[in-house]
């Protein structure tokens, strides 16, 4: 059978079943967001921009936001058929791509959404088996639903699999 292979843009979340591969590019500041049930072979990602909803007017869109989009993607696992409490999640991204020399938490947006992610990940009780955050660079992220591999593609930091 072949594979399917479905990108998630900026803002945006997708739900894969086995065979399937969800893909995101250019994660810099931003956080993909990787949820995972390995008895169902279920796979979610978000790609989310930032951390909260409830700082930007504009927040119709759900999927931006790690305090909004988490949910909407459980919701999407399990309409799926994943399980709540089966649920593990990887995470990568949250760079800060860029220095403004000052100590301004608010210019801080990957380090932000990192503990944004975090934040809700536990209060949902999902836990972080694996993570690849931080750092200056970006990152393009490939989630594949037959084994919750995680495969990370960096520019000058090499490929990694968590």
């Amino acid at each position: 059978m072949d594979k399917i292979i479905i990108k998630v843009g900026m803002a945006d979340l997708k739900v894969v079943e086995n065979p399937g591969m969800l893909t995101t590019l250019g994660l810099g500041s931003c956080v993909g967001i990787c949820l995972y049930d390995k008895q169902k072979k279920v796979a979610g990602l978000a790609h989310i921009m930032l951390p909260s909803s409830e700082q930007i007017r504009n927040n119709s869109n759900k999927a931006k936001f790690a305090d909004t989009a988490i949910e909407l993607l459980i919701q999407e696992m399990i309409s799926r058929g994943a399980g709540r409490s089966k649920l593990i999640a990887k995470i990568a991204g949250g760079s800060q791509m860029f220095s403004f020399g000052n100590n301004n938490d608010m210019m801080k947006i990957g380090e932000r959404n990192i503990i944004a992610t975090k934040d809700m990940l536990e209060r949902l009780k999902i836990p972080i088996i694996a993570q690849n955050t931080g750092g200056n660079y970006g990152r393009t992220i490939e989630f594949y639903s037959e084994d919750g591999r995680l495969r990370i593609k960096t520019i000058g930091h090499g490929v990694h699999e968590i």
